[in-house]
């Protein structure tokens, strides 16, 4: 049977990242055991992941979440979307907390277990190009 994995996932932004943000639904959201994988990097755990969403949250002042896209594979195991994120900076990406407004966009491809609970998160986005135009080094490669 065909479950609607969106709305799960759409909760999730809405309570965690969207304005008020609130790391704290995460405990009613994500699995104990649940996996980020973000820059190559897996940060394992419900609770090392709160800390993680804390820590990045900080790292923006004014921030502004949007899903521009989201869709489920057939079965509802995964759900994708496309995402924007505005801001200020404050130290974000270990730069100086001087207030410059930026945007940030990535895809995320999430896992949904059968209890509704996300499981895995694989993120995606423009960290390079970001930081670039937080330190004023607009470098393409």
């Amino acid at each position: 049977m065909q479950r609607n994995s969106i709305d799960i996932v759409q909760r999730f932004w809405n309570e965690v990242w969207r304005s008020p943000q609130n790391p704290q639904a995460i405990d009613a959201l994500v699995h104990e055991e649940f996996v980020i994988t973000s820059g190559g990097h897996d940060i394992r755990s419900r609770d090392a992941f709160k800390q993680w969403v804390i820590g990045f949250q900080s790292q923006v002042r004014d921030l502004e979440f949007e899903v521009l896209d989201i869709f489920q594979s057939d079965d509802g195991r995964r759900v994708a979307t496309r995402w924007q994120l505005t801001g200020r900076n404050n130290g974000f990406l270990a730069t100086e907390a001087d207030g410059t407004p930026f945007t940030m966009v990535g895809n995320a491809i999430i896992a949904v277990g059968e209890d509704g609970l996300l499981r895995h998160n694989w993120v995606d986005r423009n960290a390079y190009e970001v930081h670039g135009h937080l330190t004023g080094s607009r470098r393409t490669v």
